[in-house]
């Protein structure tokens, strides 16, 4: 008897990718809102694809060597990324983060073997983006470090190429709607420019928080880790502004409240950033011509963040915890669930 062939591989960075894809909403006019849940990737992120394809080309390109040694200043999941990227390499790698970062995401770095250098949170409480930048930049520049940039570094982008190819393949439409935070820039350019290389017609909505400056305005303090740029931080090459048909902006309040929304609705934990599109995601979806795919780039896991958004005490110390928003968007989906069974009702007293 023929043996089966097994469905084994040998490191954690094979199984990046093939992230499935879960219908959170569905109006009455047949428009869906998809989240595209790459969490289900090792480290928990969207990072590590870019993570990979930095540190792949690095090697082509001989910026790095056999035993080499890797820097980057990080809130986290980047860093997540090139740690597990790191170890199979045989590289070592240190990433410089400050009290900002979820500490789940510190502890996984430091437990695949990462060297973390803290520097101070900014005294606003945001995140210290400028001084984690200068500081990886001295270490680099002393240790001859290889520093992958991911900010401007273009293999950030284009290790969302599968993502796009994965959209595409898993939909018998096209990606009608993409929303997605912005913070490097990767994640969402980087999928819709690959989306449209291959025919998309795809509509992009960049989302940041309020306080980022990626999009004009102000800078301030903010909460979301992961995305957004603050004042006096240089936003990066990789935001490609030709890329982003729209860009948003929503609060901490609003963007956590709807991430703990969709936990209490499917069971699966986002993290704030997500929470963030998502809201936006919600409320464009009305507005949208019936039979729309709308797709929300889920980039990160909500269990690192069970002491920060999922926590009621820690979101009350910092005036965050808002029981009416959360209400609001629980309303919102519940009203899109009517919808779908309004206009079943009718399509059946009508026969169509």
């Amino acid at each position: 008897m023929p043996r089966r062939p097994e469905n084994i591989v040998r490191r954690a960075s094979e199984l990046i990718g093939a992230t499935p894809l879960l219908e959170l909403v569905r109006a009455g006019t047949g428009t869906r809102l998809l989240l595209k849940l790459e969490q289900f990737n090792p480290t928990g992120s969207a990072k590590v694809r870019m993570a990979r394809e930095m540190v792949l080309h690095a090697e082509r390109t001989g910026e790095l060597r056999p035993g080499g040694h890797i820097v980057e200043p990080t809130s986290g999941n980047t860093g997540t990324g090139l740690a597990l990227i790191a170890l199979e390499r045989g590289y070592t790698f240190t990433a410089v983060v400050d009290d900002h970062a979820a500490k789940d995401k510190l502890r996984a770095m430091k437990a695949m073997g990462a060297h973390l250098v803290s520097v101070d949170s900014a005294a606003s409480g945001g995140p210290s983006t400028v001084e984690r930048r200068r500081i990886a930049g001295e270490i680099a520049a002393r240790t001859g470090a290889y520093r992958p940039d991911q900010h401007n570094n273009p293999h950030n982008n284009s290790g969302y190429r599968d993502l796009a190819a994965e959209l595409l393949a898993d939909l018998d439409t096209d990606v009608d709607c993409l929303v997605g935070a912005v913070g490097t820039g990767g994640s969402l350019c980087g999928t819709v420019e690959e989306l449209r290389r291959r025919g998309s017609g795809v509509y992009a909505i960049g989302v940041e928080p309020v306080g980022s400056i990626i999009f004009g305005g102000a800078g301030g303090s903010y909460w979301q880790s992961g995305a957004g740029s603050p004042a006096g931080f240089p936003i990066g090459a990789n935001v490609k502004y030709d890329a982003i048909d729209e860009g948003c902006r929503v609060g901490d309040i609003d963007a956590f409240a709807t991430a703990r929304v969709v936990a209490r609705r499917t069971g699966i934990l986002v993290g704030g950033t997500a929470g963030a599109a998502i809201q936006v995601a919600l409320r464009r979806l009305v507005h949208l011509p019936a039979g729309s795919t709308v797709v929300v780039l889920v980039c990160d896991a909500g269990e690192k963040y069970l002491d920060t958004v999922y926590d009621d005490e820690w979101l009350c110390e910092r005036g965050l915890f808002d029981r009416a928003a959360q209400q609001r968007i629980a309303r919102l989906c519940q009203a899109y669930d009517e919808s779908v069974r309004l206009a079943t009702y009718r399509a059946e007293r009508t026969g169509t």
